[in-house]
């Protein structure tokens, strides 16, 4: 394939863009050799969460996983399904607090806003992962001490990653959304895109990972998402989803993978993707959408990362102290980048960079520091990174 505009070429112009460029693309893809792999699904690659967990149970196999994975959201389809991931329990206790807070919002009232669908059609919770922690710690702690979770996202970021999340139901009849790419360039009009590098297009989609964690059985008519593989590569993409030629293209070509309870699809923010419509007349098909932020980017969503990690620590001591491994849920909770703070206050004594948010929390952890104690260090810590 030639493209209009090669990835060094300037800008990006909307009116670059061609479906017979998307087309040939997607045309020529290569078969993607797979090694953990339990099934291809329509160009998706399906991981069973069993061979998955045997998998990185070594330091090498581990690295092994994170790198196929990665391939796969980069250079291959741009989109993985882990089957299993999550148990029904924790789900299941996730989905009544999930219920519980759109019943408490729904009772305040107000305006209801969606991204690329009708807002107020479907139920949506904003920053659920900040009150997930507040109101549900225990379940918040069990829900994101999960491997895989952690595991998809070290493979497409890196350590130090942020969570956050948003819960959207899609109710019976709720229409799906229109095809879209995801955040950073795919939240900007064409007219701000356009201003843009070339080069920026190519790095928004590696500073974010999308994932959703499916919390009821998603048959097709429920309206599990819609996906068109390896359209991730396509570089005029952030400009060209607008487009109806490409919205109808996406329209009689996509594929759309059904999903069981506690199935986790994660893929790249580029992919060309769109919620489905639930047809049903009985399901209120819930997903947990979880946007995993690079260290160093931003996330869509202002956190306070402090009150959640107060929220959660009497549950992670307690947790900790009967065997439980918590380190993924302070990954998901807590600041894992050290900057930007005040180098004046607060040096980086032992290394390039000062203690991040992460390393307080987990170094209160060790010492078995109490809820009271971990908020002075809390405190000591933001003060130091306080320029006034």
């Amino acid at each position: 394939m030639t493209p209009t505009s090669t990835p060094f070429a300037g800008r990006l112009r909307q009116a670059d863009c061609r479906v017979e460029d998307l087309r040939e693309l997607l045309e020529t893809q290569p078969d993607t050799q797979l090694a953990f792999t339990d099934r291809i699904e329509q160009q998706v690659p399906v991981y069973d969460a069993a061979t998955l967990r045997a998998a990185i149970s070594t330091e090498e196999g581990c690295a092994a996983v994170e790198s196929e994975l990665a391939h796969v959201l980069a250079d291959g389809p741009g989109i993985f399904v882990m089957t299993g991931a999550l148990a029904d329990p924790v789900v299941d206790r996730v989905s009544a607090a999930f219920e519980e807070i759109i019943t408490a919002e729904r009772a305040k009232g107000g305006e209801v806003g969606d991204h690329f669908a009708a807002g107020g059609v479907n139920d949506r919770i904003w920053n659920a992962l900040e009150k997930l922690a507040v109101d549900h710690p225990e379940d918040f702690v069990d829900y994101y001490s999960d491997d895989l979770i952690a595991l998809a996202a070290r493979a497409w970021l890196g350590p130090g990653y942020q969570v956050t999340s948003q819960v959207n139901v899609v109710n019976p009849g709720g229409v799906g959304q229109t095809v879209h790419r995801d955040y950073h360039l795919g939240f900007a009009s064409p007219e701000v895109t356009e201003r843009y590098p070339a080069h920026v297009h190519a790095l928004s989609p590696v500073l974010t990972l999308q994932g959703a964690i499916a919390h009821c059985e998603m048959p097709i008519e429920t309206g599990p998402t819609l996906y068109l593989p390896h359209s991730q590569k396509y570089p005029h993409g952030y400009l060209a989803y607008w487009l109806d030629e490409f919205q109808e293209y996406f329209t009689r070509h996509h594929v759309q993978l059904p999903l069981a309870k506690g199935d986790a699809v994660f893929f790249n923010p580029a992919l060309f993707h769109a919620a489905g419509s639930n047809t049903t007349s009985d399901v209120r098909r819930m997903a947990n959408l979880l946007q995993i932020s690079s260290a160093f980017g931003r996330a869509m969503e202002a956190v306070d990362r402090e009150r959640v990690v107060t929220a959660i620590y009497p549950t992670l001591l307690s947790r900790k102290a009967a065997g439980h491994d918590v380190d993924h849920a302070v990954s998901a909770s807590a600041e894992g980048y050290a900057f930007p703070t005040n180098l004046d206050l607060d040096q980086p004594v032992d290394g390039m960079s000062p203690p991040s948010q992460a390393d307080i929390v987990r170094q209160a952890l060790a010492d078995g520091a109490s809820p009271a104690d971990l908020t002075t260090r809390l405190a000591g810590h933001a003060a130091a990174r306080r320029t006034s």
